[in-house]
């Protein structure tokens, strides 16, 4: 579904991704972990062209969308939820959403799809009408998330959903995300908690000053006693 091959970003003279290639599957969660200041958040902006590679190419179901411009990434099903939330906080749950399927124009099914968001976020819909930014940390993850999903995506790229959260909100955050996983949509993860992350995925890349280091099936990379000193805290 998803094909990268020798991205590379610069800022400046720093080399931030130097060649990273992967791939992602229709139907898989492929985590792409790593510590701070590896690349992954680079690697994601990259794949929906927010900042300019240097470098290499990305095809989204066999088309070239190297040089494509945000808004029609958006539009050709591949969808992100950005590190941070980044939701807009002046308006309310119910008006996020709707920001959310700017791109769509089938009122009937716009609704429809606003119905499933809240089945699976129903703390969303108990807050339909309440301005975004007074929601807590974990109701603006849900938000975000939810916005995207209304977007239709056929890959969902996650940066750090769990960042900052409480840990029964981070369980929570992984049960929803294996639930839309389930639905249909592919999901590429960026994402701090590693042992979370390689818990839910199929398949792993650890990234490691803008290289991909390491692959393999996710459960095996657990069990791993380089990466479990790495990043499993043991």
């Amino acid at each position: 579904m998803l094909k990268v091959k020798d991205l590379s970003v610069s800022y400046g003279a720093i080399k931030a991704l130097r060649g990273v290639s992967f791939e992602v599957k229709q139907g898989e969660i492929i985590t792409l972990i790593g510590s701070n200041g590896a690349g992954k958040t680079t690697t994601l902006h990259s794949i929906s062209n927010i900042i300019k590679k240097s470098g290499g190419s990305v095809l989204f179901k066999g088309e070239d969308i190297t040089s494509l411009a945000p808004d029609m990434i958006v539009r050709h099903g591949l969808i992100q939820v950005p590190e941070g939330r980044r939701i807009f906080a002046n308006l309310t749950v119910k008006e996020n959403l709707e920001m959310g399927a700017f791109t769509r124009k089938n009122t009937v099914e716009i609704k429809k799809d606003m119905e499933k968001v809240y089945e699976l976020f129903p703390r969303l819909k108990e807050r339909i009408k309440q301005v975004a930014g007074t929601l807590s940390g974990g109701e603006q993850q849900m938000l975000a998330m939810g916005r995207a999903l209304m977007s239709k995506p056929e890959l969902l790229l996650l940066d750090e959903p769990s960042m900052g959260l409480a840990p029964i909100l981070v369980d929570e955050i992984f049960s929803i995300i294996q639930e839309i996983n389930k639905a249909g949509t592919t999901i590429l993860l960026v994402e701090q908690n590693a042992y979370k992350a390689l818990s839910i995925a199929n398949r792993a890349y650890i990234l490691e000053t803008g290289l991909i280091t390491t692959t393999g099936n996710a459960l095996d990379l657990i069990k791993d006693d380089a990466v479990k000193a790495a990043y499993l805290g043991g």
